[in-house]
């Protein structure tokens, strides 16, 4: 089976820093797969790469096969790979329902222009109101997005993400910053999606790691030091040393 996301051997360097050192994921159709590590250990540059914002220094990446390491950012949105980021990201003074139709007229090429037919800009929003009562969000979708709570917040990004309708979703740290529910809710709405995009998640929260992820990979000081299921990372020795520690244990 052709892996939905690979990277080979793929290398970034600052100052003669190796921040991410050969690094060879195959993530499959449909999977959700954790990217887990400490702090330092690579993960956001990592990211950062796959989605084009940041440039290889050398190594591969490719996307059902087809190799997109030298497209930008924007084009890589363009092959469906999106990406939601560690801090929020939204238009603060514009609506929430505003905000996915923003996204949706960029997936859509729609241009707000007033000659534009009136069913094309009602097309659009009701594009927008069906995503989301998809994730949520339809009781705040005329309020201000900086109205949000943290967490809804940050499902609001998601929702931006996963309006340009991608194959493959980048998620990082999705869960941070927020308290017990937020978290809770947050772990249903990525399960909802599982089997339904290629999800690759970044996250601390071991707990929801080790409910969410058909597969783990494990990154330390750059290196991928094991790949597995949730059981086989958790019973894997070097990972305890590295990373997990007592944490998982219990």
């Amino acid at each position: 089976m052709t892996p939905m996301l690979e990277t080979r051997n793929l290398c970034k360097h600052f100052d003669g820093l190796t921040v991410t050192d050969r690094v060879n994921l195959a993530i499959a159709p449909n999977e959700i797969h954790a990217l887990i590590g400490p702090n330092g250990a690579g993960k956001t540059t990592l990211l950062a790469q796959l989605s084009g914002t940041l440039a290889c220094n050398a190594g591969e990446i490719f996307l059902q096969g087809q190799d997109i390491t030298r497209l930008s950012a924007h084009q890589r949105v363009a092959q469906r790979l999106a990406r939601s980021f560690q801090i929020t990201s939204v238009f603060g003074e514009l609506s929430v329902r505003d905000n996915v139709a923003l996204a949706i007229q960029a997936r859509s090429g729609s241009s707000f222009k007033f000659w534009r037919p009136v069913r094309s800009e009602r097309d659009l929003f009701a594009t927008a109101d069906e995503l989301l009562a998809k994730i949520g969000l339809t009781n705040h979708s005329l309020i201000r997005a900086m109205d949000l709570a943290h967490g809804e917040q940050r499902q609001l990004e998601i929702a931006l993400a996963l309006a340009t309708e991608p194959k493959v979703l980048l998620l990082d740290e999705p869960m941070a910053g927020m308290g017990f529910e937020d978290s809770a809710r947050m772990v249903e709405f990525i399960q909802a999606l599982k089997g339904k995009l290629t999800i690759l998640l970044v996250e601390h929260d071991m707990d929801a790691v080790f409910r969410l992820a058909d597969r783990i990979s494990v990154l330390v000081a750059g290196q991928i030091i094991a790949t597995g299921t949730p059981s086989e990372v958790r019973d894997n020795g070097e990972v305890r040393r590295a990373y997990l520690g007592d944490a998982t244990t219990a």
